[in-house]
């Protein structure tokens, strides 16, 4: 297979920028996006697909006053590229004035890049990757009761970023990501249950071993079986980590710059107040060496930093990119994140819950009667008043033992008192781009059968 030519995105972006200035821009930035991904797939002992693509996209932000437009593009040909800013221009002149609209602060952008150790310099073979994703769903299979599969897979990517703007920012970073994952079944007929196992890493070395990762897979599946639906109650809930995270992010979501700044969430009035029980500390950090979602600078070239966006049970700031923070009258957090198809917009990086003082076990060990999620499905949260309603399965309680499965159950809160009530286990791992330890939550209204 033939490579795309090597390009050079700093030449591409200048060439860009000036050429929008020249068609009437006051201001503009570009985006420069290069991708390649390889990936198998396999299944009952069977090599499915295997796969590369590469891919190339860049994106032009220009001002025209307060007027701005975006065009994005993925050909590189000179005729493409010469018609690009014009078109940006005009579009520019017809849109509605956005009095936030405009290019970071000199001030704040980016002078230094923080070395963050994200790209492997290695990239693994197809054969590599079929041998992963054969032993991840070979180790599953193994595991007496699994009988039948939806497949192992393995990948591998590599990306760069490029950001230059008209006021002379130029910023480049570069990270690669391997994966493996399976997805297995247990049980006969209507009583079979799913499960599955998957790991991320920026270098092959951080990576779980894929027997490891089938294995918690088929384990996970044969102990789902055979469930049972409880009455409806109100019982303490405690959250499996990979779910614990999923909190995190409807505190992330509500604690954006966007959201706050239209008024629609449910954490809008309470910075500098207690959202979480004293000793909660919640951490964003871009510079996280070998962290999934590190960068050096954020989407508009503002310099980035690790902030405790809870401290102490404490709000202490909003995720904010330049046009947030402009309607809230404060100044960017660097949290904007972006593509090549339109405005920045706030969002978190490396998210984490830090850990607590007690283990898993000892989080539930005076629970007579609680239920331990270790899956939500569904989407029922109101981001504005904060209301909570998932289906969800896991294993019951019982006198601080986890005791049977349980499945189709729902259940129900509100997020402002979720996080008041919750209490984090000592159990943190930095294994996604958002983390959390084990959590338990007081008085959440379970709904069975």
């Amino acid at each position: 297979m033939t490579s795309s030519p090597k390009r050079d995105s700093q030449a591409i972006l200048a060439s860009l920028l000036d050429a929008a200035r020249k068609a009437g821009a006051d201001a503009a930035d570009a985006l420069y996006v290069e991708g390649v991904s390889s990936s198998v797939s396999y299944r009952l002992g069977k090599l499915e697909d295997v796969e590369r693509a590469e891919s190339y996209d860049l994106g032009l932000r220009v001002f025209v006053g307060q007027r701005v437009a975006s065009v994005s593009s993925t050909d590189f040909s000179p005729e493409a590229l010469a018609g690009l800013p014009a078109r940006a221009v005009a579009m520019a002149r017809l849109a509605p004035e956005d009095k936030f609209a405009g290019l970071a602060p000199q001030d704040r952008l980016a002078t230094h890049f923080p070395e963050l150790d994200m790209e492997d310099p290695g990239e693994p073979s197809a054969e590599t990757l079929i041998a992963r994703a054969r032993a991840v769903e070979g180790a599953a299979l193994a595991v007496k009761g699994v009988n039948n599969s939806e497949g192992g897979g393995a990948s591998f990517s590599r990306h760069a970023v490029a950001l230059a703007t008209s006021g002379g920012f130029y910023g480049r970073y570069a990270g690669t990501g391997h994966s493996i994952g399976v997805a297995v079944l247990a049980g006969e007929g209507t009583g079979m249950e799913r499960d599955y196992d998957h790991a991320s890493a920026q270098h092959a070395c951080d990576l779980r071993s894929a027997e490891d990762i089938g294995r918690t897979a088929g384990e996970k599946a044969v102990k789902r079986l055979n469930p049972r639906s409880m009455k409806s109650q109100s019982v303490p809930v405690v959250f499996h980590p990979d779910e614990a995270a999923g909190l995190l992010r409807h505190f992330s979501g509500a604690i954006s710059g966007a959201a706050i700044a239209r008024g629609v969430s449910f954490l809008k009035d309470r910075m500098g107040q207690a959202v979480f029980a004293p000793g909660i500390a919640i951490v964003d950090d871009p510079h996280r060496v070998r962290g999934l979602r590190s960068k050096p600078f954020d989407g508009e070239g503002v310099a980035n930093r690790r902030r405790a966006l809870i401290e102490n049970g404490v709000l202490t700031t909003w995720l904010l990119d330049c046009a947030s923070a402009r309607q809230l009258g404060l100044q960017t957090t660097g949290h904007a994140a972006r593509g090549t198809g339109g405005p920045p917009s706030p969002s978190a990086t490396n998210l984490y819950m830090e850990a607590g003082a007690i283990s898993p076990k000892d989080l539930i060990a005076d629970i007579k009667q609680g239920f331990y999620v270790t899956e939500l499905i569904g989407m029922g949260v109101n981001g504005v008043t904060g209301d909570y309603s998932r289906g969800a399965a896991g294993f019951w309680i019982e006198n601080g033992e986890i005791a049977f499965p349980v499945s189709q159950v729902t259940i129900a809160g509100n997020l402002k008192d979720m996080f008041a009530n919750l209490v984090p286990a000592s159990d943190l791992e930095f294994r996604h781009g958002v983390n959390a330890p084990t959590v338990r939550i007081e008085g959440l209204t379970l709904a069975g059968a």
